[in-house]
């Protein structure tokens, strides 16, 4: 039986997991190694898909061509779902994805080429319930997240409509939720909807949009805003709320992410096209060496995600084949 939001609330206040957790700064792993260049790369790279990584994306491209500034990149995040057919269509090189491919869309890449894209985990992603930064409430379980946004309520819930039905009581007993989402080419639209919902409907209340700031912000203009977005998306406006387990609230740090006790945590991925017989391009080839070297890893902490251990990117650079 899933406790009542009032003592996940005082276990929260216990273990000081919101206010504590999120203001630690992520470490690196003194293991990554450092980004060695080589000579002559050069050439055009184009990145096309997850909003998510759109940041990071970008943050990666400007930190690679100050190494080799005879590279073009051109970064377009439009959602998780435009980076398989922008792969196979040869438009793209590298496909941001904030959730791994569907078996129908690694089945339409292998039709193509006759071999299966590759799968590069890049960084780590607490997945966050935001609110508003007034709002009083402080953690979360799976079954009341999946009845605030979902009309099917899979996880068995009763429906959630205010904030008095989450245990607030006084001015917010009364207040109703307004809930903000991404729309369906989105990954973590995708990825929520799975690992919260158990693959439910989402309510028609949620007002789907197109990028993850815009989600976060919508939660940061409305007092009863609740909204889910990734961790690097965090503003002073909004709070990142715990999700508890049968042992209680979890916060969104970097050992939870990292070892997945957080409930909501996922890599975040960038896919590629290499050929099993000649390997990646090597402009690719250094880019993917280059954002799993503490030199790339150190930008995922400064747009607010986590960097993967040493001993996980050493396990995504031999997969990938850029080794």
């Amino acid at each position: 039986m899933i406790p009542h939001l009032k003592k996940l609330a005082i276990a929260a206040a216990f273990a000081g997991c919101v206010s504590t957790g999120l203001s630690q700064a992520a470490k690196l792993d003194a293991n990554l190694p450092e980004y060695t260049p080589v000579s002559g790369i050069s050439g055009k790279l184009t990145s096309i898909g997850s909003d998510t990584l759109n940041n990071l994306m970008t943050y990666w491209a400007e930190d690679f061509q100050k190494i080799y500034p005879n590279v073009k990149i051109e970064v377009e995040g439009k959602g998780s779902s435009t980076a398989p057919p922008a792969l196979i269509s040869g438009t793209a090189q590298l496909g941001p994805m904030s959730r791994k491919m569907k078996a129908e869309e690694v089945d339409a890449f292998e039709k193509k080429y006759g071999y299966k894209p590759r799968m590069i985990g890049v960084s780590i992603d607490a997945l966050a319930v935001y609110v508003n930064k007034d709002n009083p409430i402080q953690s979360l379980t799976l079954q009341q997240v999946d009845a605030i946004f979902s009309s099917t309520r899979k996880r068995g819930g009763k429906d959630i409509k205010t904030w008095g039905d989450l245990g607030l009581t006084g001015e917010w007993a009364s207040k109703p939720l307004s809930l903000y989402g991404r729309n369906s080419a989105s990954g973590t639209y995708g990825f929520f909807k799975e690992l919260t919902m158990k693959n439910g409907d989402y309510k028609s209340s949620v007002k789907e949009q197109p990028g993850s700031a815009s989600v976060v912000q919508g939660v940061e203009n409305e007092l009863g805003g609740v909204g889910y977005s990734g961790i690097g998306y965090k503003t002073s406006g909004v709070r990142a709320l715990d999700i508890a387990d049968k042992a209680g609230p979890i916060v969104a740090n970097q050992a939870n992410a990292e070892s997945f006790k957080y409930p909501i945590a996922r890599y975040l991925y960038v896919y590629i096209n290499a050929d099993p017989s000649k390997g990646p391009d090597p402009i690719v080839r250094e880019f993917i060496r280059f954002v799993l070297s503490k030199n790339g890893q150190d930008d995922t902490i400064k747009d607010g995600y986590f960097p993967l251990p040493a001993k996980k990117a050493a396990e995504f650079l031999e997969s990938s084949g850029c080794m």
